[in-house]
């Protein structure tokens, strides 16, 4: 079985910080391309992040500054550090990975809500 599994999840204050992490398992994680997304209530899901393979990254403009993706692939886990919190962050954040031989796949989501 080739799944992600994503945790880090929860309740946070404004301007709080968060650090997701998505493991997974059954697969070579180290050739994978990974990204975050995110689904906001009543919005489209939205990339965040992006990390290839080969470790160059990608950010949507407004998370540039805040969020940081970076990968382990001893432990093959990829994660989503974010920092200064926001109200419009609260969203379900999902991994994803893009395999050239196969087609993505997705965890479960993980909730972030961030209100005083």
């Amino acid at each position: 079985q080739v799944q992600l599994v994503e945790s880090g999840g929860g309740l946070v204050q404004p301007g709080g910080s968060l650090r997701l992490s998505c493991a997974a398992s059954g697969g070579i994680f180290s050739t994978w391309n990974m990204n975050w997304y995110r689904q906001a209530p009543e919005k489209e899901r939205e990339l965040v992040a992006s990390i290839t393979s080969g470790g160059t990254t990608n950010y949507k403009e407004s998370m540039k500054d805040r969020f940081t993706i970076s990968r382990d692939n001893a432990k093959n886990t990829v994660y989503l550090q974010m920092n200064n919190l926001k109200p419009e962050d609260t969203a379900v954040y999902y991994c994803n990975a893009r395999r050239y031989y196969a087609a993505d796949l997705w965890g479960q989501g993980t909730q972030v809500t961030v209100s005083s």
